[in-house]
This record gives structure tokens, C-alpha cells and sequence, in this order.
């Protein structure tokens, strides 16, 4: 069945009792029992409410996922599968993969650094010899 606590990442773990679950009639693939059963699912996460979540987080998960959040809320919606299991499961990756996107840590900043001094003269040399091709490759100019 479906986990207790969902990993996130060492030190982010979510308790299964902060999710919030509905389950709604697929559009999808399903023949005659499409009609009949609730196989769409709909996951929801109070990002902005959690406790579970770390401060610094949680101010991260709030920046990068505003356009996604509703009251502070994410939804996540799976209904590619017939069977309601297979659209939970993929509901929760798909959860755990915004969570762990939006809580990463921001690139180190690039550090700027010069050419070394046998790159540019290679450079130059190389620039040196593409411009004496294309020299040599002119037609001399008509003698009148």
C-alpha cells in the first residue's frame, strides 16, 4: 500500500496524515468501468501550514511554487492510469519531485576567472592561421 512518511530528502520527511486525497472519475483510458469508478485523484499538501516542513524551506517551496500554490496549498492531479493505486503512487512522485525541486538549494554563485595564458595564445594562433586560409583562398584582383 501507500507509505506513512514520504522522503522527500535527509531531514524533509512528510507524514501521510498532512495529505489530503480526492478521488474523482477519470477521463482517461478505462472502457465501460471509466463511468463507474472513481480512478482520477486529486493530492493536496498545505505547504504554506506545515509543520513538518523546515523554515528555510518553506520560504523556498513558497517563492518557487507561487504560480502553483492556492492558498498556500499544492494540488497535484494523476489520472493516466485505470487503477486508482497507480494514480496515488503517481500523485505522491510527483508531490515528492516539486517538493524536492522547489527546496533545493540554489546554485553555488560562478566564480569568475580569467584564461589561462597558453588558451589565448592557442586562441590567437588558431585565429592567426583560419585568417591566413581564407587570405590565401582570394582571387588576386584583375591586373587592367
Amino acid at each position: 500500500m501507500l507509505p506513512r512518511e514520504i522522503l522527500i530528502r535527509p531531514g524533509f520527511v512528510l507524514p501521510a496524515d498532512e495529505l489530503s486525497w480526492r478521488y474523482s472519475r477519470s477521463s482517461g483510458p478505462g472502457g465501460q468501468s471509466v463511468n463507474t469508478s472513481d480512478s482520477r485523484v486529486e493530492l493536496a499538501f498545505d505547504v504554506a501550514g506545515s509543520p513538518s516542513i523546515p523554515a528555510v524551506d518553506r520560504e523556498r517551496a513558497l517563492a518557487r511554487l507561487a504560480g502553483r500554490l492556492h492558498g498556500g496549498v499544492l494540488t497535484v492531479v494523476a489520472s493516466e492510469h485505470r487503477s486508482q493505486l497507480r494514480n496515488r503512487e503517481a500523485a505522491l512522485e510527483r508531490l515528492a519531485d516539486a517538493l524536492r525541486t522547489a527546496t533545493s538549494r540554489p546554485p553555488r554563485p560562478r566564480r569568475s576567472t580569467k584564461p589561462s595564458r597558453g588558451a589565448v595564445e592557442r586562441r590567437l594562433k588558431a585565429k592567426k592561421l583560419r585568417s591566413a586560409t581564407k587570405r590565401d583562398r582570394r582571387s588576386a584582383p584583375p591586373n587592367d
